[in-house]
């Protein structure tokens, strides 16, 4: 089979298997985007409680964020891990879109997707993986969002090789996709479900969707 071919093979068993994801969890995208960056190095159960302390306070929304102080704001997404330094990424996203776009994300829509990317990954604190999922989760944008998960399922697939970098991985199902955001979005969620629940750093082939696929297990994405 070709990439292409293997690619939309693999969605078509995970999708058989798992079914619908109903990613990205979040009221507003706003909210999507405040979990974007309070996910990094938690679980998600860890970032719903510092979203539900955020909500509670009334606090979910960039302008109650901007006028939130760093200790309040710290406190309130305790749960989520690295508080502090978590704090001081979402102000330096919030002060982004306040300083660029008068705080509405609405003034997004115009921004070509590729100079928004830009933008995002120069605020502090903001990776690639964060910046692709605010892109696509948040805003609609099709952009494919890599991870672990992800690359290790690709490798193991033998759709990519040892060392390959979040770029090549990110051009590898945007080149071989459709520009569909729900494809992404489907397909990410779809990932991370096979990789929770197989494709772990030891593998658990047996009774994994994508157990009859060439793959082989004795490699690790580092």
């Amino acid at each position: 089979m070709t990439t292409r071919e293997t690619l939309a093979e693999i969605y078509q068993l995970l999708c058989e298997a798992f079914g619908p994801q109903h990613w990205w969890p979040g009221e507003t995208p706003f909210e999507v985007a405040t979990g974007a960056i309070l996910t990094q190095n938690t679980s998600w159960t860890n970032v719903e409680k510092a979203i539900t302390n955020l909500r509670s306070a009334g606090r979910i929304s960039p302008e109650k964020l901007y006028h939130c102080e760093l200790p309040q704001l710290a406190e309130l997404i305790r749960p989520a891990g690295y508080y502090n330094l978590k704090a001081k990424r979402l102000k330096n996203f919030v002060n982004w879109l306040f300083d660029e776009y008068d705080g509405e994300l609405a003034n997004l829509e115009s921004v070509d997707t590729s100079q928004l990317r830009m933008e995002l990954l120069a605020i502090k604190g903001v990776g690639r993986e964060t910046a692709d999922s605010i892109l696509l989760y948040a805003l609609g944008r099709p952009v494919f969002v890599v991870d672990a998960y992800t690359a290790r399922i690709t490798l193991r697939q033998g759709l990519i090789e040892p060392g390959a970098d979040y770029e090549q991985l990110r051009e590898l199902f945007e080149s071989n996709l459709p520009q569909d955001v729900r494809l992404f979005n489907e397909y990410h969620a779809l990932m991370v479900r096979a990789g929770k629940e197989f494709c772990k750093p030891k593998a658990k082939c047996h009774g994994c969707p994508l157990e009859e696929l060439p793959h082989t297990v004795d490699m690790e994405y580092v």
